[in-house]
């Protein structure tokens, strides 16, 4: 279903509002960060960096180990300031007529869209279809369309040949690919290809690595868009412990850990539907199959179990935020069984 721009959800609403001030002693459900992070041999890497802050940054190493990461060029990589920033950047530098946003998904591109002027158009996927995407939908003449995959907060997983369907001559295709990292073997990843015409794929290494303080994401890209995405770049960009951190989390030893973190995360998440779903019988209901560390869940009167869930120490993301969802969703970040175990019997209590 394809909508126009209109007044609707809160666009800025993200899941650390949870947690601020009278929420931090909560039980964190609500933030798509990996818990107990970053290790501590990254944590030990970035502080070595700071004996070099007296030096402006240099982001020639940590962008060719990038480039070598995904067996590319480095004048298709770009760093930048989490991938919060390359939205920022895409919506500012490019010369877009008629963008289109997937939804329901991230809501940061469409809002970075907002703010550069631009009126844009959503495409709505259906609860019953799953969120699955249908390329059908996009119309023909959008020259900027944005998916995310694995996709917040549905935690579907799209096949990456259904989405390069969208690719076409004169149009920019956007994939945040923020959580692909997450899923195991990143299966149904579109960074690396460049068989694919216009196509950006951005990556954020704040999720896996527990980095959101730090900011640090990179663009994928053919070099003429990267190109006008840096002359939007103000001078130095990236902080040198952030590019320390990328050239770091991009080594071998790094996405080794990250896979092997990618498979408990997945048995965690087997964990965590499979409490769910035995409420079912109370009006509980699972997006699947999700892919992704958090899940998307229908509750009635969500509003209402968030706020009970919170009297009882658990913070959940609320969904009504997110265009093409309303006011029976929550969403919850994958966390250890001990953890869950403890939420789920919460959540049956609130439901009872």
């Amino acid at each position: 279903m394809r909508t126009e721009l209109s007044a609707g959800p809160d666009l800025r609403h993200h899941g650390d509002a949870e947690v601020r001030d009278d929420g931090a002693a909560l039980v964190d459900l609500a933030v798509n960060v990996r818990s107990d992070t970053p290790p501590r041999w990254l944590r030990a890497r970035i502080a070595e960096s700071l004996t070099s802050l007296a030096a402006y940054p240099d982001g020639r190493a940590a962008r060719e180990a990038v480039a070598r990461r995904h067996g590319l060029p480095a004048a298709r990589v770009l760093l930048t300031a989490g991938a919060a920033e390359a939205f920022v950047l895409l919506a500012r530098a490019l010369d877009v007529r008629r963008p289109v946003v997937v939804h329901p998904q991230f809501t940061e591109p469409e809002a970075a869209l907002r703010d550069a002027g631009h009126t844009v158009e959503r495409v709505l996927l259906r609860p019953r279809d799953g969120f699955r995407l249908d390329a059908a939908l996009v119309p023909e003449e959008a020259d900027l369309v944005v998916i995310g995959n694995p996709t917040n907060p549905t935690s579907v997983l799209h096949p990456a040949e259904e989405i390069a369907r969208l690719a076409r001559p004169g149009r920019v295709l956007v994939v945040d690919e923020a959580f692909m990292d997450a899923t195991p073997g990143e299966r149904e990843a579109l960074a690396g290809r460049t068989d694919v015409p216009g196509l950006v794929v951005l990556r954020s290494l704040t999720k896996t690595w527990g980095l959101a303080g730090l900011r640090i994401g990179y663009v994928l890209a053919e070099p003429g868009i990267i190109e006008e995405l840096a002359r939007a770049q103000p001078l130095w960009p990236v902080s040198t412990p952030a590019l320390t951190a990328a050239e770091a989390c991009v080594s071998p030893r790094a996405l080794a850990e990250a896979e092997r973190a990618a498979h408990r995360i997945a048995g965690d998440r087997a964990h965590l539907i499979a409490g769910l779903s035995a409420l079912a019988s109370r009006g509980v209901r699972v997006v699947e199959p999700a892919e992704g560390p958090f899940v998307l869940v229908g509750v009635p009167e969500a509003a209402t179990v968030r706020r009970r869930l919170r009297d009882l120490g658990y913070a959940v993301r609320r969904g009504d935020t997110f265009p093409g969802l309303g006011g029976d969703w929550i969403r919850l970040a994958v966390r250890d069984r001990t953890t869950t175990t403890g939420f789920l019997a919460a959540l049956s209590t609130v439901l009872d």
